[in-house]
C-alpha cells in the first residue's frame, strides 16, 4: 500500500469546512430557536384604550374612568380594574406603571445575584426561550391580550432579553420554570381550611402562607387587586405589578383558590403556567366541579396542588395536577390541610411524591399544622392567623427562626385568610405575616361605582393586630441574622460566632458559619459549626447530606 503524505493544506481546508458547517448549523439552530421562541403579540380588535390617560386627583391616587389605584395606610397597594381583556391590561399597566417597571427591576436584580455570570445568563436566556417555545400556544387569547395590554407599560430597558410582550408573558411562567429546573418546590407553602363543626360559627375559614421568596424587594409592593372582567365572575387576588395570574384569590361566588407546589420531574417544554390556571378557575368557576373541569382542560408542565374552597359546596378539596394526570383529594370531613405533597389515592403513592415525603420539609409542616388545629379547638379567623404566624416545630420545639419546617418561615410574600360564605378576606401587611391583617368586604367593594376621591376601603373594625413577636428581642436578633447572612452572600467579612448567636437554634445559621469558615480555610472551626448544625432540626435530607459531606471535606483538610 502506498503511503500518502500528510497534507496540512488539505487538513486545514477540511477543518475550515467542518468549522463552517458547525457555525452554519449553530446559526440555523439559533434562527430556529429565535423563531419558535418569539411570542408574537395578539391583535386586539379595539386598540382605543391605548389613548386613555390616567388622572391623579390627589398624590398617589390614580384613576381611569371607574378604574382606580391607590396605596392604603396599611402599606398595601389597592387596585380596581374592569373591562375587556386588552382594555383591562392597558388600564392595569397605566394605573400601576411604576410597580410594573419596579417589579421587573427587582426580578432581574435577583436573577443577577443568583447567577452573576453574564455568559451563563446569556445561555439561560436561550434555554428559557427554547423551554417556553410553546408557551403562547397554551395561554388563552383572553390572557394574552390582557398581558399584551400590561406590556405597553413595561420598561424598554430590557429589550435585549426580549420584547416587552415576550418578557411579561414569560414572567408568568417564572414560578414553573424555577420549579422545573430545580426539580423542587420553590414555594414551601401551607394552606388549610375548616367548616361546619370545626369552625366556631360553622362557616368556612381558609388560611394560607405564600412562602415565595425572590428577594425582599419583590415582596415590597404587594397589590390587592379587584377585577370586574367583561366575562366571568368578579374576583380579587393578591398580586404584584405586571402579573395577571393568581396565586391566592377569591371570587364573588365565594370560591377561593390557593396554589401549592409539589415535586415534579424536569419537563421538555412549557405548557399553561400554574398561575393562569388558578386565574381561570377564579374567573370562571363558581363551584368545585367547575373548577375541576377547568383544571382538566389545561395542560401543565409542573405538578401543583390547588386548594379550592367553595361557599356553594360548603367544603374544600385539593385538585392535584401533574403534567400527565389529575386527581382530587376530598377529605370527607370538616377540615382540610395542604402542604407540598399529594394526598389523593391516585397520586399519593407516585414515585415523585414518595421522594417528596422522604426528602422535603412538607410532611413535617403537615404534622405541625394538624397538631395546632387539634390543639386550638374550634377555628376562628384569629386562630387561623395565629397558626399561620406560628414559628415553632413539632410539640412547640424551638427549631430556629426561618426554618422551612415551620409554618411561618419568615419569608412569606403574603399570608391571607378567606371566609367564602361571608365574602371577607384578610391580607397580611409587612413584615411577612407579622404585621396587621386588614379586612376587605368583597360585597361592598364590588358594589362600589368607581372611586373619585381617595379613601380607605378596608373594614377597620375587623383588623387583626400585629404579632407581638415584633416587639421582642428575638425578632430583632432575627433581623441581625438576616443582615449578617446577606453580608456573607455579598462576599463581606463577618464574625461567624455573631451570626450563630443571632439565631442559635437554626441549623442553617451554623451551615452558613461553617461555609464561611471553610472558605477562609479555618477547617477546625468549620467542622465545629457543621457538627453543631447536625444536632439541630435540619429541614431537608439534601441539606443534611450536604452538611455531612462538608464534615468529611473538613476532616480530610485537617488530616492532610
Amino acid at each position: 500500500m502506498r503511503n500518502r503524505k500528510f497534507s496540512w493544506k488539505k487538513f486545514g481546508k477540511r477543518l475550515l469546512y467542518t468549522g463552517l458547517v458547525f457555525v452554519g448549523l449553530l446559526l440555523i439552530g439559533f434562527i430556529y430557536l429565535y423563531c419558535v421562541a418569539i411570542d408574537y403579540p395578539p391583535k386586539p380588535a379595539d386598540l382605543s384604550s391605548l389613548q386613555l390617560q390616567r388622572k391623579q386627583p390627589s398624590p398617589g391616587f390614580y384613576t381611569i374612568g371607574d378604574n382606580w389605584f391607590r396605596k392604603s395606610k396599611s402599606g398595601l397597594f389597592e387596585m380596581y380594574v374592569e373591562g375587556k381583556p386588552f382594555e383591562r391590561g392597558v388600564i392595569n399597566g397605566k394605573l400601576s406603571k411604576e410597580l410594573v417597571v419596579n417589579q421587573e427591576v427587582y426580578f432581574t436584580d435577583q436573577i443577577n445575584k443568583i447567577i452573576p455570570s453574564k455568559s451563563y445568563l446569556s445561555f439561560l436566556k436561550y434555554f428559557i426561550a427554547w423551554f417556553n417555545r410553546d408557551l403562547a400556544k397554551n395561554v388563552s387569547e383572553e390572557y394574552k391580550e390582557e398581558i399584551y395590554g400590561i406590556s405597553k407599560s413595561a420598561s424598554d430597558k430590557y429589550q435585549f432579553i426580549g420584547s416587552n410582550y415576550q418578557r411579561i408573558l414569560n414572567y408568568h411562567a417564572a414560578h414553573d420554570i424555577g420549579h422545573a429546573l430545580q426539580s423542587m418546590a420553590l414555594v414551601g407553602c401551607t394552606s388549610f381550611g375548616t367548616w361546619n363543626d370545626r369552625s366556631a360559627d360553622g362557616t368556612m375559614i381558609v388560611g394560607r402562607n405564600f412562602d415565595f421568596y425572590v428577594g425582599d424587594n419583590f415582596a415590597h409592593d404587594k397589590i390587592v387587586a379587584f377585577f370586574n372582567p367583561s366575562e366571568g365572575h368578579k374576583f380579587m387576588t393578591i398580586t404584584w405589578g405586571g402579573f395577571v395570574g393568581a396565586v391566592s384569590g377569591m371570587n364573588e361566588k365565594g370560591l377561593s383558590v390557593t396554589i401549592n407546589a409539589d415535586k415534579t420531574n424536569i419537563p421538555s417544554g412549557s405548557a399553561t403556567p400554574v398561575s393562569l390556571v388558578a386565574r381561570e378557575i377564579l374567573q370562571y368557576a363558581q363551584n368545585i366541579n367547575e373548577a375541576i373541569a377547568i383544571a382538566k382542560r389545561r395542560k401543565m408542565f409542573v405538578s401543583e396542588s390547588f386548594l379550592v374552597a367553595s361557599a356553594e359546596d360548603n367544603k374544600a378539596v385539593v385538585i392535584e395536577k401533574t403534567p400527565d394526570t389529575l386527581d382530587v383529594y376530598d377529605p370527607h370531613q370538616n377540615y382540610i390541610v395542604c402542604a407540598n405533597h399529594f394526598q389523593s389515592k391516585g397520586l399519593a403513592h407516585s414515585k415523585e411524591n414518595l421522594v417528596q415525603l422522604s426528602n422535603s420539609a412538607s410532611p413535617y409542616r403537615y404534622q405541625r399544622l394538624m397538631e395546632l388545629l387539634n390543639a386550638e379547638g374550634k377555628n376562628t379567623v384569629q386562630k387561623t392567623v395565629d397558626i399561620l404566624r406560628n414559628r415553632q416545630g413539632l410539640h412547640g420545639e424551638d427549631i430556629g427562626m426561618g426554618n422551612e419546617k415551620a409554618l411561618n418561615q419568615l419569608i412569606a410574600h403574603h399570608s391571607v385568610v378567606f371566609e367564602p360564605q361571608k365574602l371577607l378576606v384578610w391580607v397580611s401587611t409587612s413584615p411577612w405575616q407579622l404585621g396587621q391583617f386588614v379586612a376587605y368586604d368583597l360585597k361592598k367593594i364590588f358594589a362600589m361605582k368607581g372611586m373619585q376621591t381617595d379613601h380607605e376601603i378596608v373594614d377597620t373594625a375587623l383588623t387583626i393586630k400585629p404579632d407581638t413577636f415584633l416587639n421582642t428581642k428575638a425578632y430583632h436578633d432575627f433581623i441581625t441574622f438576616r443582615s449578617l447572612k446577606q453580608k456573607v452572600y455579598d462576599g463581606g467579612e463577618i464574625n461567624p460566632d455573631s451570626l450563630v448567636a443571632s439565631n442559635p437554634q437554626f441549623y442553617h445559621a451554623y451551615v452558613i458559619a461553617g461555609d464561611y469558615s471553610f472558605k477562609h480555610s479555618d477547617y477546625k472551626k468549620a467542622i465545629g459549626y457543621y457538627k453543631t448544625a447536625l444536632t439541630k432540626v435540619v429541614a431537608t435530607v439534601n441539606e443534611e447530606n450536604y452538611i455531612k459531606k462538608q464534615v468529611e471535606k473538613c476532616t480530610k483538610k485537617l488530616s492532610s
